[in-house]
């Protein structure tokens, strides 16, 4: 990451009159949220961004809204299109000219976490309608008429949206609002409870709504699928099946992607029987597993076959299917003139085009058609009853014997074109033209009178891995000049995204209440420590000399003294005599010699990386009883010493320090960075640190680890110097910081990173240890802290 950050895109002062706001934990931060914006959104955007964020600031609610608005509105915009800023800032008006004007920050708080689970402007929408209707169904009424009280359960709610949002698809999450409006409609209290997730009942709905395979959950495994098998990419745009109950949504290919389900259930295939019989399918729900319970999905493998012989098609294989056939579609389908075509014909053609595209792919991937085949249902020859338009049923009989060779239907047209489809696909060179023929003669040739009529037999004809084939045609009246999503969709290649820069970091914090995360709740300044005067790190060093003689000894016997020899360098340390004769003796006999002729020596036995985590609250700059020195003053001596140490180990470390002001304003300081040597730069960044502000510990824990985690070593270890437990201004609950950080070391541990806690505060056994267990050292003498440090960080190391 570019560590200068922000800085490089300040406001201008007419940005700033925009802004019009004054408070000022807003205008310490808006340069770094504008530095941000202006890598995600256009002009246009940044200009309805500020107003947006001028309009919430003069609604009167506080700094906090705004703080969120400006953190959170860059991802949504650049995820959703920049139309949604004005809806944001509406709805939010909406939202303050009601009672229930605490719920704004916690709405603004879940923007980012419901743009990114549901991806698309419409869900999106159906999202602000869910949160309205929950507003309004919630609000205490007085006779049928609206009170002056406001919802008891709405920030609650909202506070729950993001982790309800990576259990549950938009519908199921509807239907967990729904029991919990209507089952507490009179009990406000344990209303809350059920949306805060501390009821049974709100658990148990949450269990039985988490069925299927969430889109959002398997998006990069999909993508991953597209590049691997089709050297392309799509955007993908989720809809909900959750809300249109009259017309069943059917994917679809536009110029904006490939829209299609989030979610999916297991499909359950009937048994392949041969002879016609045919027999419809069904969806399975399943319940996927969840961290409120130890119980492990309740779903067969992919392709488990029941004892009576039907087959299980998870719901990412449904997925695979469906986009498979689309970019099968995007590969070989050429759209047509639609006018000249009645219903009948261009339904007809659909299926030959389907089949034709599902050809191609499979001499592709022959593995598709036993996928295919078991998503395709088998509609049984001769089953729709008198006085029913049967046309419909007869055509996807049709689309099912192109499909499966072993089809057993004997209707002696559907044989023939099946005979005229096969032969033309095995003659090569196909093209969409030639399924217009197929599919205008197959309809001429079997069509009959009840055709006609008004009821339509659907019976086993839905083929859910298929699209509507809007992309297929086209029409005159749309006109040649006007780019109609129609046309075709052209793959795009994968292409290099290019740089950018992500002010501010955003890290979740644990909520040890509700037991989840508070997803994207803490944003995470970066800067460059400003520099000072070298020469006082240098004095300071000057007084442990003696210290350090002693140290040296320690460090000496501590180093790797192994060598290993890395033979064939172009450069090295020196000539590696066996390979330079060799290659003189080619060069003689006319043979183009070997020019690694070079070696050099790497140390065997030591791979460690480290980071050094500097608390720099306020209370650093105390004088502590009996010192003639602040803890800040000693703090620089230890690190300064400690870094000496770790130079002459040969270790690579990086020097960072943090404190926050509020959740909004998280300021990570880097002294030193693992690539960089212990020089004059280094001490004079050490040499400016200030103490100030509170101690936002879990979340700069995540941000060290985050470039720990990156650095290639056999042994990482985090070291955090600090002198209280961790607190902030906002933080009303003492404990909850305190669990963050516990979830935050518990995190670390994940990644291999091992953390050590230093602290100077000697009431620190009443938490430090439900934080870093048996990992941390009380210092009693802060005197003696450079001492102890260095002499703590060898014995860790050792």
């Amino acid at each position: 990451m570019n560590i200068k950050g922000a800085s490089e895109a300040a406001a201008t002062q007419s940005e700033r009159e925009a802004l019009g706001c004054g408070f000022a934990r807003v205008q310490s931060v808006f340069d770094d949220c504008l530095a941000y914006a202006r890598g995600k959104l256009s002009a246009e955007g940044i200009t309805a961004y500020i107003e947006g964020a001028h309009a919430i600031c003069k609604m009167g609610r506080g700094e906090e809204p705004v703080l969120l608005f400006l953190e959170e509105m860059p991802q949504v915009a650049s995820q959703l299109g920049e139309a949604v800023i004005p809806d944001v800032v509406a709805f939010t008006r909406r939202l303050a000219r009601t009672p229930n004007s605490a719920a704004i920050a916690p709405f603004l708080q879940s923007l980012a976490a419901a743009a990114r689970a549901l991806e698309s402007r419409e869900l999106f929408n159906e999202y602000l309608n869910l949160v309205m209707q929950t507003l309004e169904r919630t609000t205490p009424r007085v006779h049928g008429i609206d009170s002056m009280y406001s919802s008891p359960c709405l920030p609650d709610f909202l506070k729950s949206v993001p982790f309800l949002l990576g259990q549950l698809s938009l519908g199921g999450l509807r239907n967990w609002v729904e029991y919990g409006i209507r089952s507490y409609a009179s009990d406000p209290d344990r209303q809350r409870d059920y949306f805060l997730l501390q009821s049974a009942d709100s658990r148990a709905v949450l269990q039985r709504e988490r069925h299927g395979t969430l889109l959002v959950d398997h998006e990069r495994k999909l993508d991953l699928y597209l590049r691997g098998l089709w050297l392309t990419e799509a955007n993908f745009m989720p809809y909900s099946l959750a809300f249109d109950t009259l017309r069943k949504p059917v994917p679809y290919l536009d110029h904006l992607g490939i829209h299609l389900p989030d979610v999916y259930d297991d499909f359950i295939s009937p048994s392949p029987s041969g002879g016609g019989a045919g027999g419809g399918g069904s969806e399975r729900q399943r319940v996927r597993g969840s961290p409120l319970s130890n119980s492990p999905p309740q779903s067969g493998r992919e392709g488990e076959r029941l004892p009576s012989g039907e087959i299980v098609i998870s719901g990412l294989d449904r997925y695979r299917a469906l986009l498979a056939h689309i970019h099968a579609h995007r590969l070989w389908t050429t759209p047509i003139q639609a006018d000249n075509l009645s219903p009948f014909q261009r339904l007809a053609i659909e299926i030959f085009e389907d089949s034709r595209v599902e050809y191609l792919a499979m001499r592709e991937y022959p593995g598709l058609r036993a996928l295919w085949s078991a998503l395709h249902l088998a509609p049984k020859e001769g089953a729709c009853p008198e006085g029913w338009s049967g046309l419909r049923h007869r055509l996807f009989t049709l689309s099912r014997a192109l499909l499966d060779p072993q089809h057993g239907y004997l209707n002696p047209a559907l044989l023939k074109y099946a005979g005229l489809f096969h032969a033309a696909m095995e003659a090569g060179n196909t093209r969409t033209d030639t399924m217009i023929e197929l599919g205008v003669n197959f309809i001429a040739e079997t069509r009959v009178p009840g055709d006609f009529n008004a009821s339509i037999y659907f019976a086993d004809t839905e083929v859910g891995y298929r699209d509507d084939n809007r992309l297929m045609w086209k029409f005159f009246e749309e006109g040649d000049e006007e780019e109609t999503a129609s046309q075709k969709v052209k793959p795009q290649r994968i292409e290099e995204a290019s740089d950018e820069k992500l002010p501010p970091r955003l890290y979740p914090e644990w909520d040890y209440i509700g037991q989840h995360y508070r997803p994207d709740w803490v944003s995470v300044y970066e800067h460059l420590h400003r520099s000072g005067d070298a020469a006082f790190i240098d004095r300071l060093l000057a007084r442990h000399s003696a210290l350090a003689r002693q140290l040296k000894k320690i460090i000496d016997l501590l180093k790797p003294q192994h060598k290993v020899r890395i033979r064939y360098q172009e450069e090295g340390t020196e000539l590696d005599l066996d390979i330079a004769i060799r290659s003189l003796i080619d060069f003689r006999c006319g043979i183009t010699p070997d020019t690694r002729i070079n070696m050099s020596h790497r140390s065997d036995g030591r791979s460690i990386a480290v980071s050094l985590l500097l608390d720099l609250s306020a209370s650093l700059g105390d004088v502590p009883d009996g010192c003639s020195q602040s803890k800040l003053e000693l703090s620089q001596e230890a690190v300064s010493l400690l870094a000496w140490a770790i130079e002459e180990m040969g270790d690579p470390f990086a020097i960072g320090g943090f404190h926050s002001n509020t959740r909004h304003e998280v300021r990570y300081f880097h002294f030193k960075g693992y690539r960089e040597h212990w020089d004059f730069k280094v001490k004079e960044r050490l040499a400016a640190m200030e103490a100030g502000y509170s101690t936002r510990m879990g979340a700069a824990m995540r941000h060290a680890g985050h470039y720990l985690a990156h650095q290639q070593a056999d042994k990482k270890l985090l070291l955090i110097l600090t002198d209280g437990e961790p607190s902030d201004i906002d933080a009303a609950d003492p404990r909850h910081l305190v669990e963050d950080a516990r979830i935050a070391v518990r995190e670390l541990d994940q990644k291999d990173i091992y953390p050590y806690c230093i602290s100077l505060d000697p009431k620190a056994g009443e938490y430090v240890a439900g934080i870093f267990g048996n990992r941390y050292t009380v210092v009693d003498n802060i005197r003696r802290l450079p001492e102890q440090m260095t002499k703590l960080f060898l014995a860790l190391t050792r």
